[in-house]
């Protein structure tokens, strides 16, 4: 899911900006600001933010008004912003420039803007952030839902009554969750099951011997057991 933050102080381009980005993609998270401190209250709420659509402009009435470059400068502020996508939105053909050199815009909307311009920079949004977003999970611990890289995981062991994820420095037990259904969770092409109590990321492999059935993971002194029935599949696997 991307969350979009939209500065836009005109409710028809409002509407029309919300309108294409909820018919392009259901990934879209759509967060609406009308005026600058509305935009602020946003920017400093629990949400990460994948595109910001800003309008130059926030007062109409005022040519001389910036007030979405100056929202975009805090937003640049933040190092996690630093890189994010930031489009701007503009009537006035000069504005660009600026937006360009002050906030390294990723790219800039001329109204009366169309639908494929807007499709165009979304596409390229939603490509750049499959390909640099790491894969979540999900897991809840004592109560409370926390998000894991998947990377972080090196390898999962059923246990009683739940499985436990042993990550580089800690071990997490997750209650009521099978390895079954935790791998059902996991991305297939970075876990694969090499026993009926382990599964292992494939990228955490510093060995393995098909032939005494073992497998020694980076960085620490685990060993974890292949199974006789999964021996032929991992090997498969990991010759690929």
């Amino acid at each position: 899911m991307v969350h979009v933050l939209i500065l836009e102080d005109d409710r028809t381009s409002m509407e029309a900006l919300e309108r294409i980005l909820t018919e392009f993609s259901k990934d879209f998270c759509i967060h609406k600001a009308s005026s600058y401190q509305e935009a602020k209250d946003l920017l400093n709420a629990d949400i990460r933010y994948g595109l910001f659509l800003l309008d130059v402009n926030l007062n109409g009435n005022d040519r001389e008004d910036i007030g979405g470059i100056i929202f975009a400068r805090e937003v640049r502020e933040k190092y996690y912003y630093t890189f994010t996508p930031i489009v701007m939105i503009t009537a006035i053909g000069a504005m660009e420039m600026q937006a360009y050199r002050e906030i390294h815009c990723y790219q800039y909307i001329m109204k009366p803007f169309y639908r494929e311009q807007v499709e165009e920079v979304l596409t390229k949004v939603l490509e750049k952030e499959k390909q640099e977003r790491p894969a979540m999970v999900n897991i809840k611990k004592d109560g409370i839902n926390y998000q894991m890289k998947c990377e972080d995981i090196q390898y999962i062991e059923a246990v009683p009554r739940g499985c436990a994820l042993h990550l580089k420095q800690e071990v997490w037990r997750v209650p009521y969750v099978t390895l079954t259904q935790m791998l059902k969770k996991l991305p297939d092409k970075m876990f694969v099951q090499c026993h009926r109590m382990f599964a292992v990321n494939v990228n955490e492999i510093e060995y393995y011997d098909l032939v005494n059935r073992v497998m020694k993971i980076k960085g620490c002194g685990d060993v974890v057991e292949i199974g006789v029935t999964y021996k032929a599949a991992l090997g498969r696997r990991l010759n690929d």
